[in-house]
Parts: C-alpha cells; structure tokens; sequence
C-alpha cells in the first residue's frame, strides 16, 4: 500500500520551511529534537564518528525519523555542504496526526529493510559459493551502511526513491 503521492505533496507544502547555510549544522549526533525533517533542496553531509559515511542531495530524504519513532537521540551529525531547505515538522505530532506521512516513512523504512535483507541473502551466497574475500568484504561495507544506527536516510538503501512509485515495490 503507497500513499497518495499528490496528498503527501500538499502535505509537504503546508510544513514550514527551514534553510540552513552551507557549513551550518542540522542535527547533532547525542541530541534528541523530536523533529522529522524532510530534503526539499541542497545538499548535506552525514557524518558517524568522525566518518562521512553519506552526502545527500535528493529531495524527500527523511532526517530524525528513527530518533523519533524509537526515541533516542540522533546517531549522527548531518550538516549542510550547500544552502539547503527543508520542510520541518514536530514528528510525534505528525506521525500521529497524519496517515499519509506516517505512511510515507514506513514505506522508507521498509524499503531500507527489504534491501538489508537482499544484501544479507547476496552476502550469504557469496560465502556460500566461495566468492573472494574482497567481494565479500564489499558486501559486508554495504551491509554495515544499511544497518548502521545512524542510517536515518535513505541514501544507505540505494535511495532516495520516490515511494509512490509503484514499479519500485
């Protein structure tokens, strides 16, 4: 089931907006905002550990969504690389409010979790039929991006994606 692509839209447009300059940063690895921001332009840097583990620049890609559906803190710092604007919502107040957006984020999270479960079954194959270890090894990378803590993005599944698409299910 895919939500209604033209009502998550109108959605969107009634959310304030937020610009953040380049440089500037927009969530903070430890801090819990309860905030669920959304990409409309830019490009930012998501950061674990000292690490850049992600560069995002497509628009719909979800930032504090596991913070606040698990609420924990936020597990990694994401920062602007270039002026960037996203819609911003209190998420409890939105999740709760607003089944077409709660259904747009369990479409993210599933897909995330449908393609750590094709890359577990591609990494069991691999040992399986012997594959050489640096193959297996990029495969275990992609995994660990897929599953990380601070893969609050799409980018970590191969997304962005456009959720209302159905020759993507």
């Amino acid at each position: 089931m895919l939500p209604d692509k033209a009502a998550f839209q109108e959605r969107l447009g009634a959310l304030p907006l937020t610009t953040y300059k380049a440089g500037e940063t927009i969530l903070t690895a430890g801090s819990k905002t309860g905030l669920l921001l959304i990409l409309k332009s830019g490009k930012v840097a998501v950061i674990k550990d000292q690490v850049k583990i992600a560069e995002i620049a497509e628009s719909g890609a979800l930032f504090g969504e596991l913070s606040a559906l698990l609420n924990q803190p936020h597990a990694a710092d994401v920062y602007a690389l270039e002026a960037s604007q996203f819609h911003v919502a209190d998420a409890e107040a939105l999740l709760k409010e607003d089944p077409v957006a709660l259904l747009y984020v369990a479409a993210v999270l599933a897909r995330r979790l449908d393609s750590a479960n094709r890359t577990l079954v591609e990494l069991k194959t691999q040992v399986q039929t012997g594959q050489p270890g640096s193959e297996i090894g990029r495969t275990i990378q992609k995994m660990e991006r897929l599953l990380s803590p601070g893969a609050s993005s799409l980018v970590y599944a191969g997304y962005p994606y456009d959720p209302f698409d159905p020759s993507r299910a």
